[in-house]
């Protein structure tokens, strides 16, 4: 709303609705001028037709010319209900002249029900002084009234005159006839004038209409402008997108070949793996033979194995001393080599990871045995001596040769079992693992027996890499407890 309202209880019911969903023809406007004088009140004449029925929230308001909306209302008054339905054809409202425009724009009378929709409009007008050319023009007028006005007296007279006069009787009725047909004349051409004021006032309607029409298509074309620059935009996205499109294509086609290598080298892979499975298949019944033969000569392992715990009762008790991590790790150096031996047999089949396990436990129990060797050494030294005053048999009972000893180890009642090299009566026995804990021994072929035994001695903290003596289980509890403290 731009201008004043009378109304201070409320607005009057508007609403969005565009003017295409209007009915203009339910509200007929009547005596609409074309000039209102501004500073004066002016009244509004309308007639209700037989589709509207009137309602208490119905109201008149005045828009300025190309309004879109009923909410663009000027100034307003509410429509008063007709009494009776014979008077619907004749209402009026009077609008203050406070409340009118000041300016000289185009204005119109609009009828708007309470739903907010428009039902009527009349044509458009000013607020302004009238012209010096509208003063000529009603001046003209009045003395044309004035003519017309004698001229009906003159006929008046000659109709007189025709009455005395019988010979011009028929001259008479033909001025009659003729009088007639002018007055028929003046009701068309009085006809002629209304529809030319209407004829007008829809001219009116017209050029408003090709105005609004106009500004629609100044806007139509401003959008097409940025239509047609998002249009290019998006020309230019789509051929980036078809330009990485292409790239991807590309790169698909890189990578379908890559697969197809693949899927060559996979099919490759499955046939080596065949291969080693049939290989695995002759190692197994190689391997169930050699368990036989091994079940022939456990008689004389077990024999063997007697006499040589006979024999190194006491060779044992030496066996934490500093040279004894030598000799395993020149023992561990042999078996490694006979290892890699295996493996090259067996192609690379598998059993290198558990011998390098076995190698890296073997480590850490000599680790583990290093304190104990070091508190050890001397002590076995003099029970060494010992052995040598009280148990001289020992030393006839023992092979000669049997030992071999360096210079170092020469103080040693039976040298030292791991710096030499001990012959044993089959070379069979040579592959046999016995584990250093615990002095059990393994086939060959249990190697994972082997490694799940020599396990089960070592306990590994969850926190660090520290490792202990399965015999020391109270070390390692506090070690554990220390690092829950931190």
């Amino acid at each position: 709303m731009e201008g004043l309202s009378p109304s201070t209880s409320d607005d009057p019911p508007t609403s969005a609705v565009l003017l295409d969903s209007c009915h203009f023809s339910q509200v007929i406007f009547t005596n609409v001028e074309k000039f209102y004088i501004p500073g004066a009140d002016i009244t509004c004449y309308y007639s209700l037709s037989e589709h509207l029925t009137p309602r208490k929230k119905d109201w008149v308001g005045i828009f300025k010319v190309g309004w879109k909306t009923t909410r663009e209302y000027y100034t307003f008054m509410w429509a008063s209900l007709p009494s009776s339905p014979d008077n619907a054809e004749h209402q009026q409202v009077l609008f203050k002249a406070y409340y009118l425009p000041k300016d000289d724009e185009y204005y119109q009378f609009c009828y708007v029900d309470q739903d907010g929709i428009v039902r009527g409009a009349s044509v458009p007008f000013q607020f302004h002084l009238a012209s010096e050319d509208d003063m000529l023009v009603v001046t003209t007028q009045g003395e044309v009234e004035e003519i017309e006005q004698q001229n009906k007296s003159l006929l008046q007279e000659n109709r007189k005159l025709k009455e005395n006069l019988t010979n011009l009787q028929k001259l008479n009725e033909e001025l009659q006839e003729q009088i007639e047909n002018v007055q028929e004349l003046e009701d068309k051409v009085r006809l002629l004038q209304s529809g030319t004021m209407e004829l007008q006032r829809t001219q009116d309607l017209q050029a408003l209409e090709i105005s609004s029409a106009q500004k629609e298509l100044a806007v139509v074309k401003q959008n097409n402008v940025k239509l047609e620059e998002e249009n290019q935009d998006l020309k230019r996205r789509l051929e980036a997108l078809r330009s990485d499109n292409e790239t991807l294509n590309s790169k698909a086609k890189v990578a379908q070949g890559e697969i197809t290598c693949l899927e060559i080298q996979n099919s490759n892979k499955e046939a080596e793996l065949h291969q080693i499975k049939e290989e695995n298949k002759k190692l197994l019944t190689e391997k169930e033979k050699l368990e036989t033969e091994l079940k022939a000569t456990l008689g004389c392992v077990d024999q063997l194995q007697s006499q040589v715990q006979k024999e190194q009762k006491e060779v044992e008790k030496l066996r934490n001393t500093d040279c004894d991590k030598a000799r395993l790790l020149e023992q561990l150096k042999e078996e490694n080599k006979q290892l890699h031996a295996t493996l090259l047999r067996q192609k690379n089949y598998g059993k290198l990871e558990q011998e390098l396990e076995e190698k890296r436990l073997l480590l850490q129990t000599l680790q583990l045995e290093k304190d104990k060797i070091e508190i050890e050494s001397q002590r076995l030294k003099r029970e060494n001596e010992d052995l040598m005053a009280h148990f001289p048999e020992v030393l006839e009972d023992v092979p000669a040769g049997a030992f071999t000893q360096s210079s170092e180890n020469a103080a040693l009642v039976f040298g030292n079992p791991y710096s030499g090299t001990l012959e044993r009566p089959d070379p069979d026995l040579v592959s046999l693992k016995k584990c250093p804990m615990c002095s059990e021994i393994f086939l060959p072929d249990l190697e994972e027996e082997y490694l799940d035994h020599v396990r089960s001695h070592i306990l590994d903290c969850p926190y660090c890499e520290e490792t202990f003596d399965g015999s020391n289980k109270q070390v390692y509890d506090d070690h554990v407890f220390c690092h829950s403290l931190d």
